[in-house]
């Protein structure tokens, strides 16, 4: 073999052994600091700090406009487990007082994030139905569902935002336990066994939000001082919106009021 040859292949193959080393630390390094990065990149952002010295109040009742509806019975027969007859839960007025109304804070907390609460909100089937009939929730926090029925139902939310899932549930079993991630408002409810069985849960990103009782009240605690909007929203009625600024410490009322679908 040619001296000179052969040096030369014995250098070419140095410098590509270099090469390859090279490369590979350059890779090691690049995957070292992806690895690094990654927590980073997928912890949940910290919550807003909100001082409790300076938090707000808004409240108020909401009423019925018009002649209220008769609520509709519901024949139950069909199922010996589902104990006599009851009445439909669309719409709820007593006195003029218009329950099962979500009013959350629609706008105005900006890019204010808060933590999940790590307690789980209850649903639960008795009677063959729904309690509550309106169900406010944050997204990601746990909903708890229980039967306390002798009977199975069939438990299964019909949401255009979030994951569709279908599961059945029978006597003395275990809770489901179940989250949604994304807001999504008046998210239907219904069971498969029992065709009369419906409810709402109301998935939001702020914990500022109540369900009218049946004496039309709602609260919402603890708002930092700022101009907000403020959602009334119906099964039936639809949507109605209110603008309100709370300052520092402050209480406000704010009363809204549905009418009667065509009138």
């Amino acid at each position: 073999m040619n001296t000179k040859t052969g040096w030369a292949a014995t250098t070419l193959s140095v410098i590509a052994l270099g090469l390859l080393l090279t490369l590979a630390a350059c890779n090691k390094k690049e995957n070292t600091e992806q690895s690094s990065n990654a927590p980073a990149e997928t912890a949940a952002p910290a919550a807003t700090p909100i001082d409790p010295a300076t938090v707000a109040t808004i409240n108020g009742t909401v009423k019925f406009d018009g002649t209220a509806p008769k609520p509709s019975k519901i024949d139950m027969s069909q199922d010996p487990g589902c104990k006599g007859t009851n009445e439909a839960e669309n719409t709820v007025v007593s006195g003029g007082d218009l329950a099962n109304v979500f009013v959350y804070v629609k706008d105005g907390l900006g890019g204010r994030t808060f933590d999940v609460p790590k307690d789980a909100v209850v649903l639960e089937q008795k009677g063959c139905r729904y309690h509550p009939h309106v169900l406010g929730v944050m997204a990601g926090q746990t909903v708890d569902i229980k039967n306390s029925d002798p009977t199975t139902h069939n438990i299964h939310p019909t949401p255009k935002d979030n994951r569709e899932w279908n599961e059945s549930q029978p006597p003395s079993s275990a809770d489901i336990q179940k989250n949604f991630a994304r807001e999504e408002i008046m998210l239907p409810v219904k069971c498969n066994q029992h065709p009369w069985m419906k409810m709402y849960v109301n998935v939001v990103k702020n914990p500022f939000f109540a369900v009218t009782d049946k004496n039309g009240k709602y609260e919402i605690k603890g708002l930092p001082p700022g101009d907000y909007t403020i959602a009334f929203v119906h099964e039936k009625l639809g949507e109605q919106d209110q603008k309100v600024t709370v300052a520092a410490k402050d209480t406000k009322t704010v009363d809204q009021s549905f009418k009667a679908a065509g009138e």
